[in-house]
């Protein structure tokens, strides 16, 4: 089980409704759609199950189940109530709108496994290292600028470099 899922031995299909994104989108980029907010964009899981779809019907086979709120997703598609996510590994299926939530979490990732991301007592690699942060740590993000991002979590508390995280856009601002 990776990132609090579990697999039900469900293959998705690939090309599923709604065009896919290509690495290297932005929300900034993004199309409006019948929702009113762009695709892409990054959400969190409201609950500690949410099942995941193969398509966007409830007559669809649940593909896996999420175990962990506040995890970090990307909208890549909509239709309908439906919004088509892919997490930080690359899993993509598709959940109900209602168990999704707005507020902004991030995953900390980094080149090998092993690595730890520093946090810092503020924005600057000169600061006091408050932490280091092992890669799969889910954060709150508070605040992103410039390349930095104020992130909390069970424990601590400080600034971590943007490129350090899955959950926000390369140069996004977050407020």
């Amino acid at each position: 089980m990776a990132l609090g899922r579990v697999w039900l031995g469900v293959v998705l299909a690939g090309g599923l409704l709604g065009a896919s994104v290509t690495a290297g989108a932005s929300a900034k980029d993004s199309t409006p759609t019948a929702s009113g907010l762009p695709v892409p964009r990054y959400v969190s899981l409201k609950s500690d199950h949410v099942n995941v779809r193969a398509g966007p019907t409830k007559d669809n086979d649940v593909a896996w189940v999420y175990t962990r709120s506040g995890l970090p997703v990307e909208i890549t598609a909509e239709y309908e109530n439906w919004r088509r996510v892919r997490d930080s590994e690359g899993a993509e299926g598709w959940v109900y709108h209602s168990l999704l939530s707005g507020r902004r979490t991030a995953v900390v990732t980094m080149k090998s496994k092993d690595d730890l991301a520093a946090l810092y007592d503020r924005a600057d690699q000169a600061a006091a290292v408050a932490a280091r942060l092992q890669a799969g740590v889910v954060a709150q993000v508070k605040k992103c600028a410039s390349g930095w991002c104020h992130i909390a979590g069970s424990g601590f508390d400080g600034w971590i470099q943007q490129e350090r995280l899955w959950g926000v856009y390369a140069d996004e601002k977050v407020d």
